[in-house]
């Protein structure tokens, strides 16, 4: 866990309640679904045995969703897709023999390592894959203290539960709650990690053309900085954020450091770009308009505002974002995965105009919203 400290035991139910009577869906279609008398019929007739089979896989793959996540877990902390990627293991350091073969058989079957006829389990190229994404590991680490969080998940919707994320980002809360020198680094190092690809993704759909001067706000260290100088090293580059934040920034020569609170100061002018790269789904939608009306004022008249952050589906429910990243915000108890069109009409009600929603061709790794000051 990225925090460290184990986490207090999850009081487990001894029983049962009785199931709910068997629901009867409206509509022909959906009772032919639903009927066991059918889905056996199905089964056996050519061509809709294969659909059958494929709904059956898919329904199980979603019921048994969190113990594969869990066999991730035990991968990435017994680290053996690393010992994998030096040569085909057969056992797991710390494990007795029928567990390690029943962790090995589950990295297989989640094919991030592959049995071999000698017994031993190499790496797949998903499994390579994986270990050569930025912070990924360390991701899957965190997400003990989300597992957590979840284990009640009616409690933890009806609002009964604390949730340990809330305290894992204070930086949310504002300025007060980020004093700790150690809190910020901790976030800023996961956050930074992770950011690889959305800078990527990012620049692929805002290519910057006749921008001269960009700020980063809530830019953390300077991840996405740096991936801007890459590619445009003339462009003059700001970095704001809060003060502990941006004491372990690591920028480009040449760029403006500011240290404050867009929750509570002023954006420097100065920029005819402002970026805010996984910032507006952490807060409410209060601070997001605020956050807006200063960037607002902040640009000069056809100024770029650009936002990038991964975005729910809106009318067309997106798994990666309307599950995951939907209820991690919702864990995070400050913000929350909005949709393309609501940000947009967020951003519009603070006064910008030519708003564009860009999907990413990884919207589970971000999507983009770009607008206009008019003038």
């Amino acid at each position: 866990m990225a925090d460290g400290g184990p986490l207090a035991p999850v009081p487990v139910p001894v029983a049962l309640s009785e199931p709910p009577p068997q629901p009867r869906p409206r509509g022909l279609i959906h009772r032919l679904a639903a009927s066991r008398r059918f889905q056996a019929l199905a089964a056996r007739l050519p061509f809709v045995n294969r659909l059958v089979a494929a709904e059956g896989a898919a329904i199980f793959d979603i019921v048994s969703g969190f113990v594969q996540s869990q066999a991730l877990a035990a991968l990435v902390e017994l680290r053996v897709l690393d010992r994998a990627a030096e040569g085909p293991v057969a056992d797991v350091p710390g494990l007795p023999p029928d567990r390690a073969a029943l962790l090995l058989q589950a990295g297989a079957a989640l094919r991030l390592l592959r049995r071999r006829r000698d017994g031993r389990y190499g790496l797949t190229l998903r499994g390579s894959a994986f270990l050569g994404v930025p912070g990924l590991a360390d991701m899957v680490r965190h997400h003990r203290v989300l597992y957590a969080d979840l284990a009640d998940p009616a409690a933890f919707l009806r609002g009964e539960t604390d949730p340990a994320l809330a305290r894992f980002w204070p930086y949310v809360f504002g300025a007060g709650a980020a004093r700790d020198p150690a809190m910020a680094a901790r976030y800023s190092r996961l956050m930074a990690d992770t950011q690889v690809l959305v800078a990527e993704d990012t620049l692929r759909l805002v290519p910057l053309k006749g921008v001269a001067h960009l700020m980063d706000v809530g830019g953390g260290t300077g991840a996405f900085l740096r991936a801007v100088h890459a590619r445009h090293p003339a462009l003059r580059l700001t970095l704001f954020d809060l003060p502990a934040v941006v004491a372990g920034a690591e920028v480009p020569a040449g760029t403006t450091v500011a240290g404050g609170s867009f929750r509570d100061d002023p954006l420097p002018p100065g920029a005819d770009a402002i970026s805010l790269v996984r910032v507006l789904y952490d807060h409410a939608d209060a601070t997001v308009a605020a956050l807006l009306a200063r960037a607002f004022a902040a640009l000069p008249p056809g100024g770029l505002l650009i936002v990038s952050e991964p975005m729910s589906g809106g009318a067309r429910p997106d798994r990666a974002t309307d599950v995951y990243f939907a209820f991690y915000t919702a864990a995070m108890r400050t913000g929350r995965t909005r949709s393309a069109d609501e940000i947009g009409r967020l951003v519009a009600a603070a006064g910008f105009g030519r708003i564009r929603a860009l999907r990413g061709p990884r919207p589970f790794v971000t999507s983009v919203l770009t607008a206009r000051r008019p003038g």
